[in-house]
C-alpha cells in the first residue's frame, strides 16, 4: 500500500522544519547522523532536540554552523529591524550572505579569537560540485535523485533571480552547506519513511520585506517566487509580516509534491511537528501526517465518485471526421466516447455524442468538440456512479507477461486481461482474439 505524507504549512516551509517533521514521525536520526558524516561537507554540526511551540511538543532539527560560518539567519534585529528604522550593529563584523539560500537559525554564543571570520566567504560552491557532493552521500539513488531534483530547482530559481543559468549559479558557502544538509536529510528522511505520495495543498507565507546581502527584498523573496511560478504551488497570504517560506522550503515543496488535494476521507495514523526558529506572530511549526484514504461506503457497498458527461447532438458531419474526433478525445483523456443515432429537430437524423470524462478534463475536451465539429453547443451533466475496487497488475503467462485489471468486490476477486496485451499475442501468434482471451483469463483466475 502507498504511504502518503499531507503536510500541513500553515506556518509556512523551511528545510529545517520539514527535516525535524519527519524526524518526529520516526525517520532513523542515527542513519540520518551517518549520512551527513559522508557527504564529507565541513563548518557544521547537527543537533536535534525537544522544543516548545504554543504548547505543542515539537522536534527541532538544527543545522548549527561552526565558528566563523555563522550567519544572521537568527537574528530577528538585522532582518526586520529596518522595518521600524532600527539599525543592526555586527560586532563580530559577519560577512552577510545571500539570502537566496536557506536559513538556519541556532542559539548558541559563538567567539571568534584570532581566526577570520570572513576566510570562507571566498569558497563558492556550483550546482555542479554540490551534486558531486549528494552523489557521494551513503543513502539510496531513490534518495540522491530527490535531493539532486531540489538542488536543480534550488539553481533555475537562483538563475533567473540573477539573470544567468544554473550551470553559472555560485551558493555562498555558508548557504550552501546548510543547504546541502537540509535537502540531504529532507532526502533521506522520505526515503527513510517510505513515502510514495506528498500532498501539500498550500505554503502560508508572510508578507513586508526582509533584509538579505543584496538590500531589502519583498516577501515572497525573487528565488521563491520563481519556484512557486514555475513549479505550480499553491501560496496562502497569512496577512503576517515576515518570511514563512524559504527557497529551500518552496524547492523541497516543488520537488516533492505529488497532489494538491486531501481524499474526501481519510484516516491520520501518525502525526510530526517540526519547529521553525524564527519568531513570528504565528508560530513557527510545520505538520507532517502519515494518512491513509478510507472509503465513505458501508461494508459490501461499491465506491461511487463524480465525473461529468459531455453531450452534443450533430447532424452535419461525416463519418470519417466523427471518427477522427472520436481518436482525439481518447487522446486527450476521455474515459469514454461514443455516438447514439438520435432523430433530431425537422425528422433530420443525426448522431448524439457523449464524453463520459473528469471534471478538470472538460474545458479541453470540449475545445476539441467545438475545433471539430460545427455544434455551438454542448451539454454538462454532473453523473455519479458506482465502481469496483480495480488496479492494473502485471502477470507471467503461457504467452509471456500481460497486463489484467484487478476487480474486487467483497472479497472475491476477478483478473480480465487487457485488450492491448491481447491484440499483441494475437498479432505475435496467429492466433484468434477469443482463443488468446479465453486461455488469459483461465490462466489468470485459476
Amino acid at each position: 500500500m502507498e504511504r502518503t505524507l499531507y503536510l500541513s504549512c500553515n506556518a509556512g516551509l523551511s528545510g529545517d522544519m520539514f527535516v525535524a517533521a519527519l524526524l518526529d514521525l520516526g525517520a532513523d536520526a542515527e542513519g540520518l547522523k551517518k549520512v551527513l558524516e559522508s557527504i564529507n561537507v565541513e563548518g557544521f554540526e547537527i543537533a536535534i532536540k525537544r522544543v516548545k511551540k504554543a504548547g505543542l511538543d515539537c522536534c527541532d532539527f538544527d543545522v548549527v554552523m561552526k565558528e566563523g560560518y555563522e550567519n544572521h539567519d537568527h537574528d530577528m534585529e538585522y532582518l526586520h529591524g529596518h522595518e521600524h528604522g532600527h539599525h543592526h550593529h555586527d560586532d563580530h563584523h559577519h560577512h552577510d550572505h545571500d539570502h537566496d539560500d536557506d536559513h538556519h537559525h541556532h542559539h548558541e554564543e559563538h567567539h571568534h579569537h584570532d581566526h577570520d571570520p570572513h576566510d570562507h566567504d571566498h569558497h563558492h560552491r556550483g550546482l555542479k560540485d554540490v551534486l558531486e557532493i549528494i552523489s557521494r552521500a551513503d543513502m539510496s539513488e531513490k534518495a540522491k535523485k530527490t535531493a539532486e531534483r531540489v538542488f536543480d530547482i534550488l539553481a533555475d530559481a537562483e538563475a533567473l533571480a540573477h539573470g544567468t543559468t544554473k550551470e553559472n549559479v555560485h551558493f555562498h558557502e555558508v548557504g550552501a552547506i546548510d543547504s546541502i544538509a537540509d535537502i540531504v536529510s529532507a532526502a533521506y528522511c522520505l526515503d527513510n519513511l517510505g513515502i510514495d505520495k506528498v500532498i501539500i495543498p498550500y505554503l502560508a507565507e508572510g508578507e513586508g520585506t526582509i533584509r538579505c546581502a543584496h538590500g531589502i527584498l519583498p516577501v515572497p523573496v525573487p528565488a521563491v517566487a520563481n519556484i512557486v511560478a514555475k513549479e505550480g504551488l499553491v501560496l496562502k497570504k497569512t496577512g503576517v509580516k515576515g518570511e514563512f517560506v524559504t527557497p529551500t522550503g518552496a524547492s523541497l515543496a516543488a520537488a516533492i509534491k505529488t497532489d494538491d488535494k486531501l481524499p474526501e476521507a481519510y484516516k491520520i495514523l501518525k502525526n510530526g511537528y517540526g519547529a521553525g526558529k524564527r519568531e513570528y506572530a504565528i508560530p513557527s511549526f510545520v505538520r507532517a501526517s502519515i494518512i491513509e484514504e478510507v472509503s465513505e461506503n458501508k461494508p459490501g457497498e461499491v465506491a461511487g465518485d463524480g465525473i461529468l458527461k459531455l453531450e452534443s447532438n450533430i447532424d452535419d458531419s461525416t463519418g470519417e471526421a466523427l471518427g477522427f474526433l472520436m481518436n482525439l478525445l481518447f487522446e486527450a483523456g476521455a474515459r469514454d466516447a461514443y455516438y447514439t443515432p438520435v432523430f433530431m429537430k425537422k425528422n433530420r437524423p443525426g448522431w448524439m455524442l457523449s464524453v463520459i470524462c473528469d471534471k478538470d478534463r472538460a474545458a479541453e475536451l470540449e475545445a476539441i468538440i467545438f475545433k471539430n465539429t460545427t455544434t455551438i453547443g454542448i451539454r454538462r451533466i454532473a453523473v455519479e456512479r458506482n465502481v469496483l475496487s480495480r488496479k492494473l497488475m502485471k502477470k507471467m503467462t503461457g504467452f509471456g507477461e500481460v497486463q489484467y485489471k484487478l476487480v474486487s468486490l467483497d472479497g472475491e476477486e476477478r483478473n480480465y486481461p487487457e485488450y492491448e496485451s491481447i491484440v499483441k499475442i494475437c498479432k505475435a501468434t496467429g492466433r484468434s482474439y477469443n482463443e488468446v482471451y479465453s486461455r488469459l483469463y483461465s490462466e489468470l483466475n485459476s
